[in-house]
């Protein structure tokens, strides 16, 4: 059994006294601590060690994963001169009995330039011009794909599904231009997911890692 991470107790001993400090720093002796707060504070303390413990442990998971996958397309490469991998360095990784499979997905990190704005100007055009002809939803989704809390930040998801309208206007498609010059990837990050099933015939059902899904 793994040995779980030492969490103290927050207790300290001023001038002899149990002493714990509350939420704004002040030390307060523990014999003047309700006994329901002092209850809640070993329940949260007992949980965190768990999920610290649980945390490292996930991380050495996935630091294994990765050592072991590599260490199987060495393998690979040393015999056939090769690797396994897919576009933007997707690969699958699958069980001899086909019932087991881990993923290794790469997703990139998306930011949009200043043409974006441009794009922007022109949809409105086309929106202004079209008046009553437009397509409600169409307004919808441009209008969620522009509005946001923070500024420079745009909808990603609605402004993809810009791309996807196919509408014969010039503008319109100088905007779907202009949106595309201005996506840039501003990074990528790696996961690993992990699926099985019952049999051949069977959907994949996914391995749950994640807390929020388990």
């Amino acid at each position: 059994m793994t040995e779980q991470t030492p969490i103290p107790d927050g207790a300290q001993l001023i001038g002899g006294t149990p002493h714990m400090q509350d939420g704004k720093g002040r030390w307060q002796p523990v014999s003047t601590i309700r006994a329901q707060d002092l209850l809640e504070d070993e329940t949260v303390r007992k949980i965190i060690r768990y999920a610290d413990d649980l945390s490292a442990q996930v991380r050495r998971f996935k630091a294994h994963t990765f050592d072991d996958l590599g260490d199987f397309e060495a393998i690979l490469a040393q015999e056939y001169e090769t690797t396994r991998g897919g576009q933007k360095g997707n690969k699958t990784f699958l069980s001899f009995d086909g019932l087991m499979k881990v993923q290794v997905a790469v997703q990139d990190h998306i930011d949009f330039g200043p043409q974006l704005q441009v794009a922007k100007e022109l949809i409105d055009e086309c929106l202004n011009e079209w008046a009553a002809e437009a397509n409600d939803n169409l307004r919808a989704i441009v209008t969620s794909a522009f509005q946001t809390d923070k500024p420079g930040q745009v909808n990603r998801s609605e402004i993809f599904m810009l791309l996807r309208q196919e509408i014969d206007d010039i503008r319109w498609k100088r905007a779907m231009d202009a949106i595309r010059d201005a996506m840039r990837v501003v990074g990528s990050k790696t996961y690993i997911r992990c699926y099985r099933r019952e049999t051949q015939e069977s959907p994949w059902e996914a391995i749950t890692i994640d807390l929020a899904k388990a």
